[in-house]
C-alpha cells in the first residue's frame, strides 16, 4: 500500500512513467487506469494529451508498477492499445494517491 512505503527497501520502489497510443481517449480510459493503481496501492496521475494518447505516472511497489504496465497494455473494455511506450525512473517519493488529471 502506498502508505506503507516508509518501510521499504529503497530498491523495491520506482516510478514508471508510461505514454498509452491508440483508441484510449473517450473510452472511460483513465478512469480504468486509476481505478487500477488505487487497487495496486500506487500514487501519481494519469490524464489525457493533446495527441489523442494517454500519460501515466505511477509510483510505488516496482511488482506492483509492472502488474499496471500489464493493465496498462490490456486496455479497458472499449479502448484499443497499439503501444505503451515505458520509462522506468527512481522512486520520489512525488505524489499522494493517484488521481484523474483533466
Amino acid at each position: 500500500m502506498a502508505g506503507d512505503i516508509e518501510g521499504k527497501e529503497a530498491s523495491s520502489l520506482a516510478c514508471l512513467n508510461a505514454t498509452v497510443l491508440g483508441k484510449v481517449q473517450g473510452v472511460f480510459f483513465r478512469a480504468f487506469v486509476a481505478r487500477q493503481a488505487v487497487e495496486l496501492g500506487l500514487s501519481g496521475y494519469v490524464r489525457n494529451l493533446p495527441d489523442n494518447s494517454v500519460e501515466v505516472w505511477a509510483e510505488g511497489e516496482r511488482s506492483e508498477l509492472e502488474k499496471l504496465l500489464e493493465y496498462l497494455r490490456m486496455g479497458s473494455p472499449e479502448a484499443r492499445v497499439d503501444r505503451v511506450d515505458t520509462d522506468w525512473r527512481p522512486y520520489r517519493g512525488g505524489f499522494s494517491g493517484f488521481d484523474i488529471q483533466y
